[in-house]
């Protein structure tokens, strides 16, 4: 292995593949304070008793909640509190892509260019916003304030091309209101989403994740839907449409999932 990808993982390591092997650094899961450790054992009592692995998920968003990535130390901190090897453990967070294996900035803005988005402006937004903070994909300014990546479907192609920043939707975006977006995000002010709550910053967004929530991030009255996507059901309504029903069948019943004849 050369120096240079041997470097330090806190440091940013050069082959992005293999960014949670460290060899020579298995990772101290004592790290963690009193508080991150009684939050984990939290999230593992929502489970049935012995199940402890099923929380690895929302344990990875708690270890991103206080890290900002999944270092090597917060790989060891979910093994240890869940008896998954270490192994198992880097295999999800390199499976999914809601897992930062590099330090992610206060905020993170993700272009969809999937197939929609692309088409109508996604990859062009991304060019602008990595020329205007002079950085590439799935990295983070220097000043450690905003990290941009490349995402595929956001699930919201009725409001296309869109950005979200820490998750929370910005619809119908343009380079030039994208550029205006990331620009306030620099200058510290919180632009309002399209939909959802307000902004707040990545670690803020990932404690919710964990299912931790607090009044000052959680917006329990946002309003995340929004004409377009009322669109089908109104006329669905006008119609007379429905979609076809389900009968109800006793707990394991092979017929339980199938559609009625005619939808009835």
């Amino acid at each position: 292995m050369t120096d240079s990808a041997a470097q330090n993982f806190d440091q940013g390591p050069v082959n992005f593949r293999t960014s949670v092997i460290r060899l020579d650094r298995p990772g101290d899961p004592s790290v963690f304070d009193e508080q991150t450790v009684a939050e984990a054992q939290a999230i593992i009592a929502r489970y049935p008793e012995g199940q402890a692995r099923s929380a690895l998920l929302p344990m990875l968003h708690l270890v991103q909640s206080v890290q900002g990535s999944v270092t090597v130390d917060g790989i060891a901190f979910c093994s240890e509190h869940t008896g998954i090897t270490k192994a198992e453990v880097a295999a999800v967070v390199t499976f999914y892509t809601m897992y930062k294996r590099t330090p992610t900035g206060e905020y993170l803005v993700s272009v969809c260019t999937n197939t929609l988005c692309g088409m109508l402006g996604g990859d062009e937004i991304f060019a602008a916003l990595a020329e205007e903070l002079n950085i590439g994909n799935n990295e983070t300014t220097g000043d450690g304030k905003i990290t941009i990546e490349r995402a595929e479907c956001l699930a919201a192609c009725d409001y296309a091309p869109v950005v979200t920043v820490n998750y929370e939707f910005f619809d119908n975006q343009t380079v030039g209101s994208a550029r205006s977006l990331v620009s306030e995000l620099k200058n510290g002010t919180h632009p309002q989403p399209s939909r959802g709550g307000a902004l707040c910053s990545f670690k803020q967004i990932e404690r919710q994740i964990a299912g931790f929530f607090d009044e000052q991030t959680l917006a329990q009255d946002a309003i995340s839907g929004g004409t377009p996507t009322e669109v089908g059901v109104k006329l669905a309504v006008e119609r007379g449409e429905s979609a076809p029903g389900y009968p109800v069948q006793s707990a394991g019943s092979p017929q339980a999932s199938r559609p009625t004849e005619g939808g009835k």
